[in-house]
């Protein structure tokens, strides 16, 4: 056969040489450069076996192998076939067979040996899914100790190989340059207030009008392209098409050939790298993708909106200089800087299923295999308490008989619980219907009306969906199973996510709380809006948004909530401080509560701790603080900052860190009340060490006697004593009294009680200071005396 001529063809002899001598190698070539589909078919002719080539998605895979068959004039199931879950299209005759990522998981965890198979092509490993980084460490793991003899070929659209290279053994990387034609950008930001949808349909109307041929859009996902679409609907000589993985086969096919009109395809970024759009002379890229992420503290798993990479950025625009110049329109500001490459998978996602393999694989923490980035300790752990929850694993993390059941379905491993344990409830049929449509995603919020539209649908969705249903239910016992009966969806539901049970917070408001604690809101217009208790299969929670969106759900109740999670239930004496010791038993599903009653005789440990917590909350000024208490601790307060332990720290952070050393009333206090008649002073001189709490009164005196015969009290509320004294009765004082040696801060005053000088040095101020005084107060008050030397000074 004589290979198409694309670029990659030049560097085939380096690629053959390079995996007989090394038996792996890293070939780098750009979208458009043949390396999906010319590479296989090259591989097949020089050696015997079968070829395994690995895609990320299912619509690659099934596009790649239909584009080999078409150049080998045949049928899709004779040379070149595919397998995905759901499809397949192999025979005996099949040399090469493009299969997804996952599937090829679960093949090697069958047999390991992958008998008959000389290579396996990983495509697009740049993309960093989450199952084509396990599967690159299990095809390693396998070659280092089974099959030496494997060849491994890795592709990658961007340059970024260094570290596949070094996995592969320092494996040869191959380079393939595209022919491309120049491309100008142009940077067309949304206006202010403008959504995406709209700004990228503005971009796609001026590139049919600045130029020709077929114009590809980039957006995150579906319902961005459904809207889009919707605003382009005027444009009556141009078809308009989709491109997603959602989409019938049919469509998808139409976006992938030439058409006898202009075109403009709305993608998601599955046209970045795997498939080839032909006729494209625009990009308009939204600058978003649609990528997996979980939100590990309020346990919200699913897709978020991200901006896109650099490097991605740099593959939608090349989509336009394939076939003659191009132009890409980016619907950001120049300035905006964006990520290098995209984040690996491995990194943001939800690892259970991941586990639940590397479980199978008996290496439940991994170690042992060769990854390109390892998976983070944290997430791995929690989707290994999630396995053991669902009993896949044992406490050692052996995975169990149910564990490798579950795995085999090939499906996150909470619907794999939700369809096994959900046939023996409602039947296999009804909870496999609701599975696969937990599993391909809802366009709308109401999992039952969705439910309904699928059962009568005719389209290819509505036979995808049943063909899923007719595989799962074919897999498992089911239990009773009626005929023509559909139970509602909530109970499938809420096996798979009973975290995600919610009530109502308040008659009217469209905010649920979810048994795990987070809150979420129910869009308007979802149909759901009367339910008290809802089973929620998606909710996400976009950053600065104060409460989760709820994305798609079913009507629930309590007594199906009870019954989907006896695990979350829980009766408990709850005592707590809400402004005053409050004492309830509470019946609760996780963080929902069903009833609670007040407690007559609480705990007195649970009523202490409501105390010690109101404490903290409000601080020391729930206890009494008569004037001599505060002068006591400020005295105390001072002799620690001057002389140290044992003198007690008094600040309020040590003493409600001590409690116990001092405030043994908290332990016979019941209430609020209570701690206001506390003897605070009392409380304190527990904490007065001994024997120095004798000498309390000789270091920190709380007065001091004066010249004049007068007792006057030292403040010590600012950290240094301080004497405020009329100057007359300090005659006699010839230095500054010192209490725990230090000085006293003399405050001197006039008769009136006016403050004239301050000073810490008496003997400085009868030298320099108290001739300027004397003057001033001379003239005020003439009646009283100012000697020009004071006596004993």
């Amino acid at each position: 056969m004589n290979l198409p001529d694309l670029p990659v063809r030049a560097v085939l002899g380096d690629l053959g040489t390079a995996l007989d001598t090394h038996g792996a190698a890293v070939l780098v070539a750009p979208p458009g450069t043949g390396k999906t589909t010319v590479v296989p078919l090259a591989l097949a002719q020089r050696a015997p076996g079968r070829i395994l080539v690995a895609e990320p998605r299912r619509l690659a895979a099934r596009a790649a192998a239909s584009r080999m068959a078409a150049l080998l004039g045949q049928p899709v199931g004779e040379t070149v076939g595919y397998s995905v879950r759901g499809d397949r299209k192999v025979s005996a005759r099949t040399r090469i067979e493009v299969v997804t990522s996952g599937l090829l998981v679960r093949r090697l965890q069958g047999d390991p040996e992958l008998p008959g198979v000389a290579t396996v092509l990983l495509d697009e490993c740049h993309e960093r899914h989450l199952d084509a980084d396990l599967l690159l460490a299990l095809l390693l793991d396998v070659r280092a100790g089974l099959r030496d003899d494997l060849g491994l070929l890795a592709t990658s659209a961007t340059v970024a190989a260094e570290r596949l290279a070094e996995l592969l053994g320092s494996a040869p990387v191959i380079t393939a340059h595209a022919r491309t034609f120049p491309v100008d950008v142009e940077y067309r930001p949304p206006a202010r207030g403008e959504r995406v949808e709209t700004c990228v349909a503005r971009g796609i109307r001026a590139a049919l009008s600045e130029g020709d041929g077929d114009v590809l859009a980039f957006l995150p996902g579906a319902g961005e392209i459904a809207r889009v679409s919707g605003l382009l609907r005027e444009l009556s000589e141009v078809d308009v098409l989709s491109l997603h993985g959602r989409l019938a086969a049919a469509r998808q096919d139409a976006a992938l050939r030439p058409g006898a009109r202009r075109r403009v395809v709305l993608a998601t970024s599955v046209a970045e790298s795997s498939l080839t759009v032909p006729g494209v002379r625009a990009v308009v890229d939204s600058g978003q993708a649609r990528v997996p992420r979980i939100d590990h503290r309020r346990g919200l798993a699913g897709l978020a909106t991200v901006r896109v990479s650099a490097a991605v950025a740099e593959q939608r625009a090349g989509r336009a200089g394939r076939e003659a110049p191009g132009r890409v329109y980016r619907c950001w500001a120049q300035h905006e800087p964006l990520p290098a490459y995209p984040e690996p998978e491995i990194r943001t996602a939800d690892l259970s299923r991941l586990a639940l393999e590397l479980a199978c694989w008996s290496t439940p923490d991994g170690a042992g295999l060769g990854w390109w980035d390892p998976p983070g300790a944290g997430p791995l752990a929690a989707g290994r308490a999630l396995l053991r929850t669902l009993g896949a694993t044992d406490d050692a993390g052996k995975v169990t008989a149910r564990g490798r059941r579950m795995a085999d379905l090939g499906l996150h491993p909470r619907l794999a619980r939700a369809l096994l344990d959900g046939a023996a409830e409602v039947g296999a049929k009804p909870a496999a219907e609701v599975v696969a449509l937990l599993d391909a995603g809802a366009a709308l919020t109401d999992a039952g009306a969705e439910l309904r539209g699928l059962r009568e649908a005719h389209d290819e969705r509505g036979r995808r969906w049943r063909s899923e249903v007719r595989r799962l239910a074919g897999v498992i016992p089911g239990g009773p199973d009626p005929a023509g009966l559909h139970p509602e969806p909530a109970l499938v539901i809420a096996l798979a996510h009973p975290e995600r049970l919610a009530r109502r917070r308040q008659p009217g408001s469209p905010i649920y709380l979810m048994a795990g604690g987070t809150a979420a809101e129910l869009p308007a217009g979802s149909g759901l809006g009367d339910a008290e208790w809802l089973a929620v299969a998606e909710a996400t929670r976009d950053p600065g948004r104060a409460h989760g969106v709820i994305r798609l759900a079913a009507r629930a109740d309590e007594e199906l909530a009870t019954r989907a999670a006896p695990n979350l239930m829980s009766t408990v004496d709850e005592v707590i401080w809400s402004g005053e010791v409050v004492a309830r038993r509470v019946r609760r599903l996780g963080a929902i509560v069903l009833a609670d009653r007040p407690l007559s005789e609480p705990d007195p440990a649970l009523v202490r701790q409501a105390l010690l917590d109101g404490l903290q909350q409000e601080g020391l000024s729930l206890l009494p603080w008569r004037p001599e208490t505060a002068r006591l601790r400020q005295r105390l307060a001072f002799l620690h900052k001057t002389a140290g332990p044992p003198w007690p720290d008094m600040s309020a952070e040590a003493l409600l860190s001590d409690v116990d050393d001092w405030l043994a009333e908290l332990s016979t206090a019941r209430r609020r009340a209570d701690l206001a008649r506390v003897d605070t002073a009392a409380a304190l001189r527990r904490l007065l060490p001994w024997p120095e709490a004798t000498r309390l009164d000789e270091l920190a005196p709380d007065r001091i006697q004066v010249p004049s015969g007068s007792r006057v009290r030292v403040d010590y509320s600012g950290g240094e004593p301080v004497l405020a004294v009329k100057l007359q009765d300090v005659f006699g004082w010839v230095e500054t009294p010192k209490v725990a040696g230090v000085p006293l801060v003399l405050h001197l005053l006039s008769p009136a009680g006016r403050p004239v000088a301050v000073t810490s040095d008496l003997e400085s101020f009868w030298r320099n200071g108290y001739a300027s005084v004397r003057a001033e107060l001379r003239g005020r008050y003439p009646k009283h005396a100012w000697p020009e030397r004071p006596p004993g000074s």
